[in-house]
């Protein structure tokens, strides 16, 4: 399971671009203009092998005319309590501010691992005003500038340093399936867990502290062993007065990277949010397996077959262009079909472990290709000459050995992908396809 590392510091320091440049992305919007970001920004980065979340978070600021700045600042608070390290961000150009010392006071205070990053280091010169740096008590500062990348590698080398390693107790848990309950807040979440476990208490055990965050519960009855993958947050919801939305996405990144396959939660009764894109966005990022579930269907008042066609196809609208996924309608409080959630969920942890025959797989697919060839590109053909399955591999991952890889475009990837899952059961499963020179 990969770590959390949270970006902090005041605004204006290059939070945003240096999150945008360490995910590879344009994620998060940058502009001059501070309090900017408010909606946290989540990605992952993958350096020399090792893979780690991180959050990109609001400018700290005290007695602003900025009418969010409580909100930002609790949102900030929460990063640093969740994240396993924090990247704090300060301005070369600028130098120490009040606000700095405020911040580094509240990361010595966290005891979490810190890496000093002196941003806006865009020329040499600004190497050497970085040694007032020191004076925050957090170590040696690493100059670099998001915009450009100078020194982003140094950094990265040393926030893969401090990482704490992955839990041995973890990986020691049985491989049996891992099952995450995770969606935006009042979707019902708690009563399904206690629809599992609450009256049936003697039939599971806690595994509790495996990771900082999670907690594995082992289901064994009625012919199910699983192990549920719990959070802190969800045991301990009476004590959270952190911004509820904000806390949902946090806890679901420990939830998630911890899990197979993900249990996602919408409450019938309004609809698909922009939260649950959030978090199905989170699920697919990390590659996991889907079953989406439909709570409090007991309160709709249109139960027919109209009504639900309808509702599916709307929550396969708004998380196109993954579609292949099961949708199960559930009521949490009268326990209407949660048998059949755990049913689905096992379906799809079957279908991540399922593997191809590699003649199947060329005798099968060939035609498809013979079908439909690769678009030409430039008078130049692509042929596909030989397919197979990587085994091994947590996500279905297939291997197509061509001529010229380099011209088969994203459009052809996806046909492929839909005719395999048109020939085999890949249903909840992201499927990774890749093309190869042979």
């Amino acid at each position: 399971m990969s770590q959390l590392v949270a970006i902090v510091g005041r605004p204006n320091v290059g939070k945003s671009t240096l999150f945008n440049r360490l995910t590879q992305s344009r994620t998060a919007i940058v502009d001059p203009t501070a309090g900017t970001t408010r909606d946290r920004q989540y990605g992952k980065v993958d350096w020399n092998g090792r893979e780690f979340s991180i959050v990109d978070t609001g400018g700290w600021v005290v007695n602003s005319d900025d009418i969010f700045e409580a909100e930002i600042n609790k949102q900030v608070e929460l990063a640093i309590e969740q994240a396993d390290e924090i990247l704090f961000v300060v301005d070369a150009m600028n130098g120490v501010t009040d606000l700095d010392d405020h911040v580094a006071e509240i990361l010595r205070k966290s005891r979490k691992p810190v890496v000093l990053v002196a941003n806006k280091v865009d020329s040499n010169e600004w190497v050497y005003n970085i040694a007032e740096f020191y004076s925050l008590g957090l170590g040696d500062p690493y100059p670099v500038s998001a915009v450009n990348g100078y020194g982003t590698g140094d950094l990265l080398d040393e926030v893969v340093k401090k990482l704490p390693e992955s839990n041995d107790d973890e990986e020691a848990l049985e491989e049996i399936p891992r099952f995450a309950i995770v969606g935006r807040p009042n979707a019902g979440k708690s009563s399904l867990i206690n629809a599992f476990i609450g009256a049936e208490r003697h039939i599971v055990t806690d595994i509790a502290g495996t990771t900082r965050d999670s907690i594995y519960t082992r289901y064994s009855k009625f012919g199910f062993d699983f192990y549920l993958v719990d959070t802190a947050g969800i045991r301990k919801k009476n004590k959270v007065n952190e911004d509820i939305e904000y806390y949902s996405v946090i806890r679901s990144i420990r939830a998630i990277e911890a899990s197979d396959v993900c249990i996602l939660m919408i409450d019938a009764t309004r609809g698909i949010e922009s939260q649950d894109v959030n978090i199905f966005s989170l699920i697919q990022r990390n590659r996991k397996g889907l079953v989406v579930v439909v709570n409090k269907w007991d309160l709709v008042e249109d139960k027919s077959e109209k009504a639900i066609k309808c509702f599916k196809e709307a929550v396969r609208e708004r998380f196109a262009p993954f579609t292949d996924f099961p949708i199960v309608f559930t009521s949490a409080l009268t326990k209407q079909r949660i048998y059949k959630v755990l049913e689905t969920s096992l379906e799809v942890y079957e279908n991540r472990r399922r593997t191809v025959p590699t003649s199947q797989l060329n005798t099968v697919m060939q035609e498809d290709i013979a079908a439909y060839p690769p678009p030409s590109n430039k008078g130049k053909f692509v042929k596909i000459k030989y397919i197979t399955m990587l085994k091994g591999s947590q996500v279905p991952t297939f291997i197509f050995f061509c001529n010229l890889p380099q011209w088969v475009k994203e459009p052809y990837r996806r046909y492929l992908e839909n005719k395999i899952r048109e020939h085999w059961q890949f249903t909840g499963t992201p499927i990774n396809v890749f093309m190869r020179e042979k």
